[in-house]
């Protein structure tokens, strides 16, 4: 029987620098790509006036959108464990699959409501995207160039997300809106998500490990244009 060869596992940074950039090179592909699947997601979804009405009412609703999130952390959660520990390139690709699809679900009630009831709503999204885009390019930047190793954000981050559940979780039960400055706090998180993030990339994963790195980029990137956008939304 003829043995099927395995592809060899080395960590990224033990790669030539021709294979890190292979490497990097799919891994930003794959994130681009669930940018696109997020994009003609979220359009089908919101030409759905009874898609947009119940994910109005849920968001109105603060029990119901507390239940609504915390499913959202638990797929979240499910998917980066399913993704880190099969090798199966096609279970990575269903849980990532799985992960853009809960992205646009969540998003359905804020861009519904920005395209529904803002003027110039297109001109906000469009400003949003640059500036989550910018932000994101440039905090890449800044691990590739340093070099640096940022997995010390992790305790940080870790304690900053529990603190704005928390947060989240009174507003959601008490009714109260939190503000420009908690949009700021979050898109902070954000950023630090994505230099921890990034840093993973370079430091932490293998070379077949490109579809778990390119969720966790992801992750980090949509957080922060949710946030972006509340930053645009509270100055009008």
């Amino acid at each position: 029987m003829e043995n099927i060869q395995q592809p060899q596992i080395v960590p990224v940074a033990a790669l030539s620098d021709e294979a890190k950039v292979a490497f990097y090179k799919k891994t930003y592909a794959h994130v681009a790509g669930g940018v696109m699947a997020f994009y003609m997601i979220e359009t089908l979804l919101l030409q759905s006036e009874t898609i947009k009405s119940f994910f109005y009412s849920l968001m109105g609703n603060g029990i119901s959108w507390l239940l609504l999130l915390g499913a959202f952390m638990f797929i979240t959660n499910y998917v980066e464990k399913t993704a880190l520990k099969t090798a199966d390139k096609n279970k990575q690709y269903l849980a990532y699959g799985a992960y853009i699809l809960a992205e646009a679900l969540i998003f359905v009630p804020l861009l519904g409501m920005v395209i529904d009831f803002v003027p110039n709503s297109n001109e906000l999204l469009t400003q949003a995207s640059i500036v989550t885009l910018t932000l994101f390019g440039g905090l890449t930047a800044v691990v590739f160039v340093t070099k640096k190793d940022f997995s010390f954000l992790k305790s940080a981050l870790t304690i900053g997300f529990f603190i704005a559940m928390g947060l989240i979780i009174a507003g959601a039960l008490f009714g109260f809106n939190m503000g420009l400055w908690f949009s700021v706090g979050m898109c902070v998180l954000a950023a630090g998500s994505i230099l921890y993030q990034t840093s993973n990339l370079v430091h932490k994963y293998t070379n077949e490990q490109y579809i778990p790195a390119a969720i966790g980029l992801f992750a980090s990137l949509m957080l922060l244009f949710w946030y972006v956008i509340q930053i645009f939304l509270s100055r009008d």
